[in-house]
């Protein structure tokens, strides 16, 4: 079937030297669900002479023309920056009366339908658990009776899929992903449309463009809240989320010590820069507790991160603790709020959800 569909693509001319855009390199990533859908990856250089929506109208057609072929959906990565979000356009957010306008003019962040609020949780360096915690966050707003979503932003190195437990590919309806549902929530990841073990190796432009398909082409529905799961850093993924999606606030996700915070600073500014207000910072991987002796050992340090929030005045939400339980769960794909909700570890998470609900019903 993946030879049929490259070879309908290949009937696609791309520029001047006979070429189609399966000989240029522009087709990857080809996965066929059920052998009735299709999902597939098209890069377009920017100066490559073609409205780059025209282009992927016609890839749709082409392949929509196998007879066994009910749905097809194309994840454009095309080195044209924020071409994908202009392809639809999107209601306006209102913006608050003393909402002032950054200095780079940017656009005002189109609202997401059926969205009331979205969180990021970011940090700025990867390997400090954001995404363990950005599930259970997400898990633990959801313990409070809100209707929440949680989106794998990380294209590089999609976590969520794993943390969830989620093995299953989404179904692609009139054009647009219906995302997964797992433990109350709905979840969505670049890493369900994509093969576990193959790497994405995309420009920024490219992961730009992929991951605001995947905040404007997913039927969220109805959701109270929105959790970003950021890719870790300030690159052009994280500004253009910043920026293009409607923030309610931001959480800052470290571990404890002097060279973390360093990078969570420089994560903190960012949305301090774009106008995102920043609701705390969370210490993750606090303290180790031997479960065999009992001691606790501060390995990543203890209590550095609620010095950094006293420091740049923000609200200091919590300490989590370094404990195999969170770890053995979360790889099981069973997060600590799922599978032990009455112990001490979710209770952390809770207390935190707790706070970022009530920062929230501030926000509205």
């Amino acid at each position: 079937m993946k030879d049929l569909v490259l070879k309908k693509l290949s009937t696609i001319p791309f520029g001047k030297d006979g070429q189609n855009i399966v000989s240029a390199g522009m087709v990857s990533n080809i996965v066929i669900q059920d052998g009735t859908k299709v999902v597939f990856s098209l890069t377009v250089p920017e100066d490559g002479g073609m409205e780059i929506n025209e282009l992927r109208n016609q890839a749709e057609r082409v392949v929509s023309s196998i007879k066994e072929i009910e749905t097809v959906l194309v994840v454009l990565t095309a080195e044209k920056e924020a071409s994908a979000p202009e392809a639809k356009p999107v209601p306006k957010l209102p913006t608050k009366p003393d909402r002032k306008v950054g200095p780079d003019l940017r656009p005002v962040a189109g609202a997401i339908p059926g969205v009331k609020a979205v969180l990021a949780v970011a940090s700025g360096k990867g390997g400090v658990g954001k995404s363990t915690t950005s599930t259970n966050i997400a898990l633990g707003l959801r313990s409070l009776g809100l209707k929440v979503g949680l989106l794998d932003c990380d294209v590089y190195g999609p976590s969520i899929p794993r943390l969830m437990g989620i093995t299953e590919r989404p179904d692609i309806v009139d054009g647009r992903i219906k995302p997964m549902q797992q433990y109350g929530i709905t979840v969505m990841s670049m890493g369900f449309l994509m093969d576990e073990e193959a790497p994405i190796i995309w420009r920024g432009p490219m992961v730009v463009s992929a991951l605001m398909q995947m905040v404007r082409e997913v039927d969220w529905g109805e959701l109270d809240v929105l959790v970003l799961d950021m890719p870790p850093g300030t690159g052009d993924a994280q500004l253009t989320l910043a920026q293009q999606v409607p923030l309610a606030g931001a959480v800052i996700v470290s571990t404890p010590q002097d060279l973390a915070l360093i990078d969570a600073r420089k994560g903190l500014k960012m949305f301090k820069d774009v106008d995102v207000p920043i609701f705390g910072i969370i210490e993750n991987m606090s303290t180790f507790i031997c479960p065999h002796c009992g001691e606790s050992s501060d390995i990543f340090g203890h209590g550095g991160a609620q010095q950094e929030a006293g420091k740049l005045g923000v609200m200091f939400m919590g300490a989590i603790p370094l404990h195999m339980d969170i770890r053995k769960f979360s790889d099981a794909g069973t997060p600590v709020v799922v599978a032990e909700p009455d112990g001490p570890h979710a209770k952390v998470y809770k207390q935190i959800a707790m706070k970022i609900g009530a920062l929230l019903g501030e926000a509205d």
